[in-house]
């Protein structure tokens, strides 16, 4: 076994030794599918956090010679495809991670030296007996190898973009690297499978496609991969059970990345932490911190900082991915800056309405950690603020509710404060932290009507009341309280048991005044 030639499967059975492991071995029956056909060229990205190595190593584990992995894959779903044992450890496999070279070179030339000498020296030791014709050149003495011995090579690349996200700027660096792996890698009859991983999908360059035999599947389009993008439902569902922790809980921090036919995945990392750790967290930013987000959220396009209000108050918005580089330094349009946060995972993609929204509550606030720090004005405020505001509800605090609303009061270039639905993005922001306690709902039908936000409290904090708000613009906090009891919207909480809040708010164009009424409800 070597370092890049033939690793072995250690890294897969620290994996699989650890305490939680979840079985996603059968993304090997989508490779061996594809091993020796004009398919066999495969690219996969994903955010960090994402398992992405994980992957890597366990393909490596399963397809180099020089170690027996039956045994390892035997307890898992792989095992009983028919494929198995066909292709198991029976290839010359080299596993590069681009990351570790990078940050042991100076430029992308000496990166690709470094590849071409490490990987160059441990097959000439595993094969001593060839006759290279130029034992310099990488791909030349794989060929002579393949052609002396029969066994054909599987190119696992980790972290294939790093090239991309480090060198941002550097055209010229990225199209050497781009030639780089299209002369190792295209056509190469040696070749039976190349798996490449990293974050961003192929860096698109007119002339410079270089690697357009790649099928690529990403955050936008995962296809036949979807399932082994995240956790899944199921999975979830386990894990819960297994660790005794509330699966709505659960679903509502780490879910959210929708692909077709109804799926949905978990942030992986991040459900492994909670599940040892026994408690619902923000485990986002325990590997990058909200810098990387607030660089491209405050970007200068018009409407940008108005979308990510709205997809702060839940709302979906639609997106042009088409026009986007598959680089981190050219945006031409806000839709450009929203495709690469589907990418790195701060938002989801649903592609049959072509919208984004925020995937769960771990992003979320992520978004709002990133605005409280930034120049956003009185959003920032009320960002900071809205634990206090919510404080001021339940203790029945009307005048400090209503200055918490002007505060939050914004005015854009698409959400005009002039009607109801606008003043409800002032309340999604005031309130943002109802989210810790409270689910919430919109347009909540019941008794003769639908009533405008309910806040219903999450399992653990029975102790809260439930919130039923209703909005008016231009008339009085009075008649919103009215209208809530004339049309019986308290019947949506018919099996609440808790105690209600009724909430009324206004706001008065002419005094351009906010105003707010605090009833509790008593049940007959």
């Amino acid at each position: 076994m070597g370092n890049y030639l033939n690793p072995g499967n250690e890294k897969f059975r620290r994996m699989i030794q650890s305490e939680i492991y979840v079985d996603k071995t059968e993304l090997i029956r989508y490779t061996n599918s594809v091993v020796n056909t004009l398919q066999e060229y495969v690219c996969v990205s994903r955010p960090r956090r994402f398992g992405k190595s994980m992957a890597a190593n366990m393909l490596a584990a399963y397809y180099s010679r020089g170690c027996d992995s039956e045994e390892l894959f035997q307890p898992y779903k792989i095992a009983k495809e028919s494929s198995f044992r066909e292709h198991l450890n029976r290839y010359n496999t080299i596993f590069l991670n681009m990351q570790e070279f990078l940050s042991r070179s100076s430029h992308v030339g000496e990166l690709i030296e470094r590849v071409k000498k490490l990987v160059l020296r441990e097959l000439k030791a595993e094969y001593p007996d060839v006759d290279y014709f130029d034992d310099t050149d990488l791909i030349e003495s794989m060929q002579d190898v393949y052609a002396s011995h029969k066994c054909p090579f599987v190119i696992i690349i980790d972290e294939w973009d790093c090239i991309f996200r480090e060198y941002k700027d550097d055209r010229e660096a990225q199209e050497i690297y781009l030639d780089f792996l299209r002369d190792l890698l295209k056509d190469k009859a040696c070749i039976y499978l190349t798996y490449m991983t990293g974050i961003l999908p192929i860096k698109k360059y007119g002339t410079h496609s270089a690697l357009n035999m790649f099928d690529e599947f990403s955050m936008i389009d995962p296809g036949p991969l979807a399932s082994y993008v995240g956790f899944t439902e199921e999975e979830v569902q386990k894990l819960c059970q297994e660790y005794e922790m509330d699966a709505e809980e659960v679903k509502n921090w780490y879910d959210g990345y929708s692909f077709g036919k109804g799926l949905s995945v978990y942030s992986p990392r991040s459900v492994v932490s909670c599940m040892r750790l026994g408690k619902i967290g923000n485990y986002w930013n325990q590997t990058e911190t909200f810098e990387a987000l607030q660089i491209y959220i405050d970007m200068n396009f018009d409407g940008l900082k108005d979308d990510v209000l709205s997809l702060l108050a839940g709302e979906k918005i639609p997106v042009n991915i088409g026009s986007f580089t598959n680089d981190m330094t050219t945006f031409r349009t806000e839709d450009d800056v929203f495709t690469l946060l589907i990418h790195l995972g701060y938002l989801s993609y649903d592609s049959e309405d072509k919208t984004v929204k925020i995937p769960n509550g771990e992003v979320r606030a992520e978004y709002v950690n990133t605005i409280s720090v930034s120049d956003w004005g009185p959003v920032s405020e009320a960002l900071k603020h809205s634990a206090d505001t919510l404080q001021a509800i339940w203790k029945g605090r009307e005048d400090l509710v209503a200055e918490a609303m002007r505060q939050a009061h914004f005015e854009t270039s698409h959400i005009q404060y002039n009607d109801e639905n606008a003043l409800s993005y002032t309340i999604s922001l005031a309130l943002y932290a109802a989210r810790n306690f409270y689910h919430i709902y919109r347009e909540l039908p019941g008794g003769k009507g639908f009533a405008d936000l309910v806040f219903v409290p999450r399992k653990n904090f029975p102790d809260k009341p439930a919130l039923l708000v209703e909005l008016k613009w231009d008339k009085t906090a009075r008649g919103a309280l009215e209208q809530i009891k004339e049309r019986e919207y308290c019947r949506s909480l018919e099996e609440y048991q808790g105690n209600l809040l009724l909430v009324g708010i206004n706001y008065d164009v002419k005094t351009k005044e906010h105003s707010c009424l605090i009833e509790k409800f008593l049940k007959k």
